[in-house]
């Protein structure tokens, strides 16, 4: 799966980048900072109740300010949510714009409309 978003690669996102992000800890292509930054991402998308954030945090303010720190964890949280409502919505592409149907495949309704 290549990288789907133009800005991504006008940043610098490479299909080698994106294929490391599994293996971020160990894997060179990340400085420090990002793989802190990666540290609290993993640790919001995966078992966040069991994640070790004051170790996370304690790594984040070496390379960032606390404002910066709230930036990364909204926009994390932000972009997690946006994936579970996409999948919820069983959303086929989100490469660009999209609509959102109604409806789902048994016909039945999402949300109510009001």
């Amino acid at each position: 799966m290549g990288v789907t978003y133009p800005s991504a690669r006008e940043q610098g996102l490479t299909d080698e980048i994106k294929q490391a992000i599994p293996h971020f800890r160990e894997s060179p292509l990340f400085t420090p900072a990002e793989k802190a930054a990666l540290q609290l991402a993993d640790a919001m998308a995966g078992d966040h109740k069991k994640a070790s954030y004051d170790e996370i945090f304690s790594e984040l303010k070496k390379y960032y300010t606390e404002e910066q720190i709230v930036a990364l964890g909204w926009k994390t949280g932000m972009w997690l949510g946006y994936g579970r409502l996409v999948h919820a919505l069983d959303v086929p592409s989100v490469g660009g714009s999209c609509t959102i149907p109604l409806k789902s495949a048994s016909g039945s309704a999402h949300w109510e409309e009001t």
